[in-house]
């Protein structure tokens, strides 16, 4: 597993809970990255551990538009069939 450097300093001033800060900032890296298209919902999704429907919600609180490809649109369709 890979992971990100964050300065103690940087990390120590987040203003959540200790508890909270490392999930928090994981959603916070995949909302935007997953905004800017550099990753797919379900990557996104996976980074910030959150379930497809959680992080739809998520996005929806944000207003960030669902990028919708056309293989997720035959996976859906091959899905209702």
């Amino acid at each position: 597993m890979a992971s990100i450097e964050i300065d103690d300093d940087v990390y120590d001033a987040v203003q959540l809970p200790e508890g909270e800060r490392s999930q928090e900032l994981k959603r916070e890296l995949a909302v935007s990255l997953y905004a800017r298209g550099v990753l797919s919902f379900g990557k996104a999704r996976a980074l910030a551990e959150a379930s497809k429907r959680e992080f739809h919600e998520l996005l929806g609180e944000r207003r960030i538009p669902r990028h919708y490809t056309e293989a997720e649109l035959a996976e859906d369709v091959e899905y209702a069939r």
